[in-house]
């Protein structure tokens, strides 16, 4: 009893970046994804989610390693193996992406206090000073808990979906594998794989791993973490499916996006049930909205050697916390600029990550491989088996998707 409870004590002190990471990626984007789903195909892509979540806790563990038993971020050793010209393209993709990643975040955070009737043109200014103040002004330690305790707000999802009385028996079958030859249901497969895996993660999970000064002897909780914030944050995904999928694809309500959601939800099941997947949206893109300049800082400072890091000062580490605030500021700033088309931001973004994700992931396979960098700790024929199998898999769909991306976008 006494070894369970200090086992305990060291995975409550070593939880936070994988847990963080992965709820995260339950951003604005990515809600709209999951809510379309449901409301477009009702249960009948349950089953992807079950795959997602194993694909997803394989890329989170090696990016775990790799930080545990380097003590480096990504970035760097990316420039460490592969050179400056090859990390300064994926410097540049990771840049653009998560700006307009960031962009569709705070038009999350529009879009989810103009419901509460807060206009944006408050709610956005707001919402800049509030991230910047916190960032700047915390500690990782303080930053943390602020981010842990925001994921709790997640619950509001799994709420929801018991309030809107699914049928258990048809979310049962929803795991079984299906497959439709239409254009939108491959889309839709796609969307989620690429909605739920993307390079920032990477990045950011590892830098804040580094920071955190996780030891090798706690190796496998880090492990442990990872692997419970990829089936958290996809046991999220699947209430938010379920909510839409009981509700609007049962009453043939199509919808575009998680605000679409919130308000056809109103009708059906009532207000509150209404309130809490606005919540959950606000929530859910402020979280990321916080994260997202924080992984673009993380990720360039390293790839170029300057200094990094929440509980760094600014004037210990200037272009970590400038990278930060410019990010942070131009994706507020483009959210208030009249006519801005948010599905096009949110396509380019889209795209842009389609076109890093295959480079990252063959980066990650090479680095953890390498006997040099990884020693002992590099992967097994096993690991290696799922790995590349895993990294194939997303490759191939991600292409896919980069190509209806790009036909919609242009």
């Amino acid at each position: 009893m006494k070894k369970w409870f200090q086992r305990f004590i060291i995975f409550i002190g070593i939880l936070g970046p994988g847990f963080i990471t992965s709820t995260a990626d339950n951003d604005a984007g990515g809600i709209a994804t999951y809510a379309i789903t449901g409301a477009h195909e009702g249960y009948g892509l349950l089953w992807a989610l079950l795959l997602i979540t194993l694909s997803l806790g394989i890329i989170q563990e090696m990016s775990s390693r790799m930080g545990i038993v380097t003590g480096q971020g990504l970035a760097g050793l990316i420039r460490e193996k592969f050179g400056v010209r090859w990390t300064l393209t994926a410097m540049l993709l990771l840049l653009f992406a998560n700006i307009f990643v960031t962009i569709s975040n705070f038009s999350g955070i529009a879009a989810g206090m103009e419901l509460f009737g807060v206009s944006k043109y408050l709610s956005i200014p707001f919402f800049c000073i509030l991230i910047l103040w916190l960032l700047i002004r915390g500690t990782y330690r303080v930053v943390e808990k602020v981010f842990l305790f925001s994921s709790l707000f997640y619950f509001s999802y799994v709420i929801s979906g018991f309030m809107a009385k699914p049928e258990w028996h048809k979310i049962a079958r929803g795991f079984i594998p299906s497959f439709r030859g239409d254009t939108e249901y491959l889309i839709l497969v796609i969307a989620l794989i690429g909605t739920t895996i993307t390079p920032w993660m990477q990045f950011y999970l590892q830098s804040s791993i580094v920071e955190k000064r996780i030891k090798v002897t706690h190796l496998k909780y880090s492990s442990t973490e990872v692997y419970i914030g990829a089936f958290f944050t996809d046991f999220i995904s699947f209430f938010i499916i379920i909510a839409t999928a009981a509700t609007l694809f049962k009453s043939g309500i199509k919808i575009n996006s998680a605000e679409h959601a919130a308000l056809a939800l109103k009708p059906l099941v009532g207000d509150y049930c209404s309130v809490l997947f606005a919540i959950g949206l606000l929530n859910a893109s402020i979280l990321a909205a916080s994260i997202l300049p924080v992984s673009t800082s993380y990720a360039i400072c390293e790839a170029f050697g300057w200094e990094s890091g929440i509980n760094k000062k600014i004037k210990e580490a200037p272009i970590f916390f400038s990278i930060f605030a410019l990010t942070t500021i131009l994706g507020g700033g483009f959210v208030l600029l009249p006519g801005l088309n948010l599905m096009k931001v949110m396509l380019f973004s889209q795209t842009i990550n389609g076109i890093l994700l295959p480079f990252i992931l063959i980066f990650m396979l090479a680095i953890i491989n390498d006997k040099k960098i990884m020693g002992e700790y590099r992967n097994t024929l096993p690991r290696n088996i799922i790995s590349y199998l895993t990294a194939g898999g997303l490759i191939v769909l991600t292409l896919i998707l980069l190509f209806y991306s790009l036909k919609d976008l242009f």
